[in-house]
């Protein structure tokens, strides 16, 4: 194999950050798809005397990241109807969850990763429960971050189980298969987490200098659980759980302060119900946020308030959640749904959300951007049009790829 360096020369090139360069050039190791060097193609070009020069019609962008899945859910794919309400999805989804054979569901697994890599994706957020897609991302080189979900409102229980995800990962994945995965605990959310379980992991997490992820502000029955223990969710959790808990009443995002959660190692999924205040708040604490625009729209017919996120200095991840909620895994598809919501967000803004934000999110700043020594993946769109629904729909693959089951360039 050569060892001379590859100048991709392209239309138009997104570096990750900022607008759009029009002819502009990446160049990258071979062998390692190692950035080392992006720019306008005239100066790039002029400092790569000896590299290998190959022409790309269309726009580059660094490989994209899903920032917030449920790949074990892959198998209700279009089976959990939308429109009732989080409550009533929740509930339908979990009464769902004893139909599937453990063969179907490792089947869903497997070809929702081989979905991903297909929409060009270099890392994830998976949540779960099982573990489950664990080795089909590794076999594929996916990297990111699969946060161990903690459920449970009765607090010895639900202390032990976090004091024994350890052995519980050894049991399921005796051994962990990449470096490119980070493993964290995360509490699910505010309302099914005993809060000293939730403070208990989210201190876990900043230990151990990984990310964690919770579920905030995701629906209206949330924020009136919390502040005024009352309402669908309450109802919900006594029927399904047959416990009860002390509610806090005050301020959702009170709550999630004084539990640790508004912090730099957090990422917050979801946020459709946060206020502009609330949002400013989130900034000032340096947390990070996802949002799942279309899965929120399926199941409570409204999206996170993008606009009011970018103005309160935030800088969103986009994830697509749950095929149980979502009708893909491609994250374009994501930022096309913000697009059409709000049409005054730069397509350059649409970009970073599903490349450097997520990446960003996930502690990985090795992906997501055309940087010097960055690898993450390049990968090339045959259209130059700066507009999101274009972008979606033109065909799309790695010229220079991280994944160690496909060609390191594909012409």
């Amino acid at each position: 194999m050569s060892a001379v360096p590859l100048v991709l020369h392209a239309d138009r090139v997104f570096t990750g950050e900022g607008r759009v360069q029009d002819d502009g050039a990446v160049v990258v190791r071979r062998g390692t798809g190692e950035v080392l060097d992006v720019g306008p193609a005239t100066d790039v070009l002029a400092r790569s005397a000896g590299a290998e020069p190959v022409r790309v019609r269309g726009l580059l962008t660094p490989g994209l990241v899903n920032a917030h899945t449920h790949l074990e859910l892959s198998s209700y794919r279009g089976k959990v109807a939308g429109g009732r309400g989080f409550v009533g999805w929740v509930d339908a989804l979990v009464s769902m969850r004893s139909e599937s054979s453990a063969e179907e569901d490792e089947a869903a697994v497997e070809a929702a990763t081989d979905d991903l890599v297909r929409f060009g994706t270099v890392a994830v957020g998976d949540v779960t429960n099982t573990l489950a897609a664990v080795m089909a991302l590794a076999r594929r080189g996916i990297g990111g971050s699969v946060f161990h979900e903690v459920f449970g409102i009765e607090r010895e229980a639900v202390l032990r189980r976090a004091e024994g995800l350890r052995a519980e990962l050894a049991s399921r994945v005796p051994t962990w298969p990449t470096t490119d995965l980070a493993y964290a605990p995360a509490p699910h959310t505010l309302y099914t987490t005993h809060p000293d379980a939730v403070r208990a992991l989210v201190e876990a997490a900043r230990r151990a200098g990984k990310p964690t992820s919770i579920h905030l502000a995701e629906h209206a029955a949330e924020r009136r659980a919390i502040e005024e223990g009352e309402g669908a969710v309450v109802a919900w959790l006594a029927e399904r759980t047959r416990q009860t808990r002390t509610w806090p009443k005050k301020g959702l995002f009170d709550v999630a302060e004084e539990l640790g959660v508004l912090a730099p190692s957090t990422l917050l999924v979801h946020l459709t119900e946060a206020r502009p205040g609330e949002l400013a708040r989130v900034a000032e604490r340096g947390a990070s946020v996802v949002i799942c625009p279309r899965s929120n729209a399926h199941i409570e017919g409204r999206v996170p308030p993008a606009s009011a996120m970018l103005a309160a200095g935030l800088r969103p991840a986009l994830g697509t959640d749950s095929l149980a909620s979502c009708p893909s895994l491609d994250v374009l598809e994501e930022a096309s749904a913000v697009a059409a919501s709000f049409p005054e967000i730069p397509f350059h803004e649409l970009l970073a959300m599903a490349t450097a934000n997520g990446a960003r999110a996930l502690g990985r700043p090795d992906l997501g951007l055309f940087a010097k020594g960055a690898r993450p993946g390049v990968l090339a769109f045959d259209t130059a049009a700066t507009d999101m629904a274009a972008l979606v729909a033109a065909p799309r693959r790695f010229v220079v790829s991280r994944f160690s089951s496909r060609p390191e360039f594909v012409s």
